[in-house]
């Protein structure tokens, strides 16, 4: 693998055994000025605790539940929404993309193209992504091992080389289906996906989704994320995604396992000084393959 253990958006380079970064926002872009105020609060929390800060939303939720679930504005006004953000709010921006037309549209004005778990061996995917955007993150599917995803690697890195760029990939843990309508969170995925030399990110938030637990739409158990964050900070990850709302129990996209905004700034101090401490005790990464 050519990974560095590193990423650079927008002239920020992190490397391995700097501190924790971090992708947050609302689930879905509901308006513009949603978006614009978890931007700047966090942006605020962030700058105080040291945490490199991207902004993340969808501009469509495509793989919603049920046909009548908000899915977001669409492509072209959520990518002005979010590059709004981006020049105003002075923050990188991230946001999913679902094909090759889309990742071709959004690398014009999103930092970072974000492959959807359900989507993560779609090969021209991710070769688009990869050869349109600046830098990548790839979730890894529900129903992949962690070993599995040493091909979307190779996928990612091909895609790269077809855009005559060096890669700029990271990789997510969102949990794995286990059973019906729950997921499971394997610790021995971090080290794993790390060995392939690229920045793992933890899903604290969608790992805690009960998929279709409520009928027509997911459910969730919010009291899990800082257990499961805490164990994965232990376990190595180098970034976090998490969502957060104002409101959440208004919110129109995943609900009840967004952590509301008035609790995450003392929720990402704990995270931190935990990050801070594991990041200084780990060993070097080794090989973990099979």
């Amino acid at each position: 693998m050519t990974g560095k253990n590193s990423f650079t958006v927008r002239g920020h380079k992190w490397k391995h055994g700097d501190p924790l970064f971090l992708f947050c926002g609302p689930c879905v872009i509901e308006d513009e000025m949603l978006c614009m105020v978890v931007a700047e609060r966090m942006k605020k929390i962030c700058d105080h605790l040291g945490i490199f800060f991207i902004f993340k939303a969808s501009y469509d939720k495509a793989n919603r539940s049920s046909i009548r679930s908000f899915r977001g504005p669409g492509l072209e006004e959520g990518v002005r929404i979010l590059g709004k953000v981006r020049n105003e709010i002075g923050v990188p921006v991230l946001t999913d993309v679902h094909d090759v037309q889309e990742a071709a549209y959004a690398a014009n004005a999103i930092d970072i193209l974000q492959i959807p778990a359900f989507l993560c061996r779609q090969t021209s995917l991710v070769h688009a992504a990869c050869k349109y955007g600046k830098a990548v993150n790839i979730k890894k599917g529900q129903f992949l091992s962690p070993w599995d995803a040493k091909n979307i690697v190779e996928k990612a890195e091909e895609g790269f080389h077809a855009g005559a760029k060096e890669p700029n990939l990271t990789l997510t843990e969102r949990g794995s289906s286990f059973g019906y309508g729950n997921l499971i969170v394997d610790m021995k995925t971090f080290p794993v996906m790390k060995s392939y030399g690229y920045p793992v990110v933890f899903d604290g938030t969608h790992s805690v989704q009960l998929p279709g637990g409520m009928g027509s739409f997911t459910g969730g158990q919010r009291e899990f994320i800082e257990p499961l964050v805490r164990a994965a900070v232990g376990a190595g990850i180098d970034g976090l995604f998490l969502e957060t709302h104002p409101a959440v129990e208004e919110a129109l996209s995943d609900k009840t396992n967004m952590i509301p905004m008035d609790k995450i700034e003392g929720f990402l101090t704990r995270i931190k000084n935990l990050h801070d401490f594991v990041r200084e005790t780990l060993p070097p990464q080794e090989s973990m393959e099979p």
